[in-house]
């Protein structure tokens, strides 16, 4: 019985380490490269960035390649983050992004801001790259590592197909996240995409939710409503006006795998909230 636990903890260890080793981590010219760090793994990730490690794991965390480049007195940190596919890295890039930073055409989406941060994202890989050197010829070496890694890894450099189903008009730009967990501060509603919207004066967010099936639909459906006091209907699709005592007025539409929740908007907007989920629930 011991020999079988210890074949079995081996056989752990190494197909995690071999999942863990299939990224090369790229030289640059004029720079040394050091790998002096481990391949940080969910177990170990605290090590690392200490409490954030629960958000990127969250967000289905993988593993985590970390070099350093130098020259001279000059250093380019970079850390590769394999997440568990396309839409948790997507997640994670999304809550670090803001749409005031500079954005490029590195990857999925990328940006760099005024620190001398360039992160991107690009099938389940999130990237981050940094220096705290103002040298103008570093900040360029940095920019150009960047594009050597987002041309090395290998995946899908779409954005997740999903934000396609937002109206275009009144959408905030670079504004769009992937919530895994917790939607609205409700551990009944989960894996949502938001996008923030102007219509005049008012502000407010919509959440699309895509569930495997009807069923798992009206399931999150009934949570809510049972929730917030509100009486279910019983079809395959609805509309309602809801109180959540966390978040104001909610109007929650759906059709069947699809979810759509607006927020931020007054009960006497119906109409703005009608002519959305109008469009998301053809």
């Amino acid at each position: 019985m011991k020999n079988l636990f210890f074949i079995a903890f081996m056989l752990t260890i190494l197909s995690g380490s071999a999942f863990s080793q299939d990224i090369k981590l790229p030289e640059l010219k004029g720079y040394k490269k050091t790998t002096s760090y481990p391949v940080y793994l969910p177990e170990n990730l605290w090590d690392y960035i200490n409490g954030a490690a629960d958000v990127y794991i969250s967000y289905g965390f993988v593993d985590l390649h970390v070099a350093e480049y130098k020259k001279g007195k000059n250093v380019i940190k970079m850390e590769i983050y394999k997440q568990s596919d396309h839409t948790m890295a997507f997640g994670i890039y999304s809550t670090e992004r803001s749409p005031s930073f500079r954005f490029l055409n590195l990857g999925s989406q990328g940006y760099t801001t005024a620190d001398g941060a360039i992160n991107f994202f690009k099938a389940n890989y999130y990237v981050k790259i940094r220096t705290y050197s103002k040298n103008e010829s570093t900040l360029k070496s940095a920019e150009s590592l960047a594009s050597i890694v987002a041309d090395m890894l290998s995946g899908d450099s779409k954005m997740p197909s999903a934000l396609s189903l937002f109206p275009e008009t009144g959408k905030k730009i670079n504004e769009e996240a992937y919530i895994n967990e917790s939607v609205l501060g409700h551990k009944f509603l989960n894996k949502a995409f938001k996008a923030s919207y102007e219509s005049g004066n008012d502000v407010f967010s919509i959440f699309i939710m895509e569930n495997n099936t009807p069923e798992e639909s009206k399931k999150s459906i009934e949570a809510y409503l049972k929730a917030t006091g509100t009486e279910a209907v019983d079809s395959e699709t609805g509309r309602y006006m809801l109180k959540d005592g966390y978040n104001g007025t909610i109007f929650l539409a759906w059709k069947g795998n699809r979810i759509v929740i607006i927020s931020g908007l007054s009960k006497d907007q119906s109409d703005i909230a009608d002519k959305y989920t109008s469009e998301m629930l053809k």
